[in-house]
């Protein structure tokens, strides 16, 4: 039988195909062809028409999508309150630590003391002292824990699943298990901040803190399960304008008083440093009496509001600070008291008062303009009124702005209550403006200006737009 050798690897060595040759010795058979078989066409296989032809991709069977994994309510509640309660502790711990080289008392634990005292105080918590109770709450670090409980309520509305559920009753419970684990901190905190020198109540604080938990979480879970567009859509036309506007115009005022005030502040800026010298202590020092200046420049920005307004506010028993009458005694030594007028403004000075008016008219000229060119649903609101796509009707703008003026007023009687107090039990026991003028002169005000504005803005309405009409 014949056979063939295969080198391996195409070797040329000798040694090599001999070594390899009982390996690649194969047989070879002779094959019979079957000359009846008939024959059979050759088909040439042509690469590119294969390589053109469809595909078709089969579909692959999905996996059914696991359920997202939701957080239990009380560990989510406690985990976003403690992170909500430490960012806005932190900071006035700081500031309060700096503040308190100026009595030349340093150390970590006296400033964590003194800064948990103060971040209490932000709470509307008053502080019981030798000199008699601290009860003057620095509105910005209130907003700073609002806004961090906001956060709050978001982030746990997100991780138990209630996001954009469009449910009231899980945005409660939700501001409800985040206000329980801050009435929780708010105990605790008191307990440790009492001692000598300081006396603070653990169940007051306690009511304190769970108030401006479900104030602030109710915020932050309402906007996050959407219920807040719920309530909307489920309110009249006229009241949802209306709160707008009113909180617009509010806002409005109490900015026309910020600025009024910084502007006072700074044309007394010589006056402000030297009371900060006055205080001889480092860099360190002065910036902390600063910051606390800057603590309180909200309750500032609202007193000029009233200042503004006509009520005035006041600074001490038997004192008055208006536009007509400026009565005060010896004041402590900071900068916010060098913005202090030193008397009753002349005639020219009584145009101080149309600031706040020129504030309720822009909110008037705002509730038109959403009206005319804003979302959807404010257009629709205007035609189902009787006016026009582009045009709202008068019925809604003139009741949105009478009804606008009390919600004003509230919210600056409000603001007017949360920003004055006492500095113990003496002449300095009676701080800040009236609520109940300020609310009532505020409500009149900026319920005229609004409809005077919304009017103005109705009836002298873009040029193009009359000429289409």
């Amino acid at each position: 039988m014949p056979s063939t050798t295969d080198r391996p690897d195409g070797s040329e060595d000798p040694f090599a195909v001999a070594e390899a040759l009982p390996s690649v010795v194969r047989d070879t058979e002779a094959v019979e062809i079957d000359r009846d078989r008939p024959a059979r066409d050759t088909v040439i296989v042509d690469d590119e028409l294969l390589g053109r032809r469809d595909t078709v991709r089969l579909p692959s069977q999905r996996r059914p999508a696991a359920p997202p994994k939701r957080a239990p309510m009380a560990v989510a509640a406690a985990f976003a309150t403690l992170w909500a309660a430490l960012l806005s502790y932190l900071p006035i711990a700081a500031v309060i630590g700096l503040a308190r080289t100026v009595e030349g008392a340093g150390g970590l634990g006296g400033a964590a003391k003194a800064g948990l005292a103060g971040w209490l105080l932000g709470h509307g918590l008053p502080i019981g002292t030798s000199i008699g109770p601290l009860a003057v709450t620095p509105l910005l670090l209130t907003l700073l824990i609002i806004w961090r409980l906001n956060r709050a309520g978001l982030h746990v509305t997100r991780a138990v699943g209630a996001r954009r559920t469009g449910s009231i009753g899980k945005a409660l419970a939700v501001a409800g298990a985040i206000a329980l684990a801050y009435a929780l901190v708010g105990a605790l905190a008191a307990v440790l901040a009492d001692g000598r020198g300081t006396q603070i109540s653990a169940g007051r604080a306690a009511l304190h803190f769970f108030v401006i938990g479900i104030a602030g979480a109710l915020i932050g879970s309402l906007r996050g399960t959407d219920a807040l567009v719920a309530l909307a859509r489920r309110s009249p036309p006229v009241l949802r304008h209306a709160l707008r506007a009113g909180l617009v115009a509010a806002f409005l005022i109490l900015g026309a008083g910020a600025v009024a005030g910084g502007l006072s502040v700074a044309l007394g800026g010589g006056q402000a440093a030297e009371m900060i010298a006055a205080y001889q202590t480092g860099v360190a020092g002065q910036a902390g009496i600063t910051l606390i200046s800057i603590g309180y420049a909200v309750n500032a920005s609202v007193w000029a509001a009233a200042y503004l307004l006509g009520p005035g506010f006041a600074l001490g028993t038997s004192s008055a600070i208006s536009i007509t009458e400026v009565s005060v005694g010896p004041l402590p030594m900071l900068p916010l008291v060098a913005g202090l007028p030193e008397g009753p403004v002349g005639a020219a000075g009584t145009a101080l008062l149309l600031l706040p008016v020129i504030a309720g008219a822009a909110a008037g000229w705002l509730l038109t303009q959403r009206l005319r060119h804003g979302r959807g649903d404010a257009r629709r609101t205007a035609r189902r009124g009787g006016g026009s796509a582009d045009e709202p009707p008068w019925s809604l703008l003139i009741g949105a702005g009478v009804l606008a003026g009390p919600v004003a007023g509230l919210t600056l009687g409000v603001f007017a209550w949360l920003s004055g107090g006492s500095l113990g039990a003496g002449r300095l026991s009676q701080i800040g403006p009236d609520p109940l003028a300020m609310g009532v002169v505020g409500a009149i005000v900026a319920g005229v200006s609004i409809v005077i504005g919304a009017a103005v803005a109705r009836m002298f309405r873009p040029s193009s737009r009359r000429a289409n009409r």
